[in-house]
């Protein structure tokens, strides 16, 4: 699917995705990454959600976002609250969905010009 938004004035952008992959400007990704506005991680360490582990969540913490989208894959899996709780001490709002969601919902915000942190996994990830 092709995603056709304002970027806000955004360096990095959803552009679209597939069944294996997501469009980033102009690089097809088919693994895990956290993305902002700002500043593209091509290669975050977990590739499954149940490997999302407190210290992959401090890094998106460090970015400084205002609101966290976790796209999980093929499915909605919500991860454990000791995982994300690195983003409730920080006072950082978080939204976990399916990847596919993730993505649109990256792209509004970023068209709203809101300080978003996308951590998406693979659109196939189980």
């Amino acid at each position: 699917m092709k995603l056709q938004l304002d970027t806000g004035g955004a360096r990095y952008v959803i552009r679209g995705y597939s069944a294996t992959a997501v469009m980033v400007n102009d690089e097809e990704l088919a693994r895990s990454f956290i993305l902002t506005p700002d500043a593209l991680i091509a290669d975050w360490a977990p590739q499954r959600s149940e490997e999302i582990a407190v210290e992959h969540v401090e890094q998106l913490v460090r970015l400084d976002p205002e609101i966290v989208i976790i796209g999980t894959g093929r499915r909605l899996q919500f991860p454990r609250t000791e995982v994300v709780a690195p983003l409730i001490d920080a006072a950082i709002g978080y939204e976990v969905m399916d990847t596919r969601a993730a993505c649109r919902c990256y792209a509004v915000l970023v068209s709203e010009g809101r300080r978003v942190a996308g951590a998406i996994l693979p659109p196939d990830a189980d």
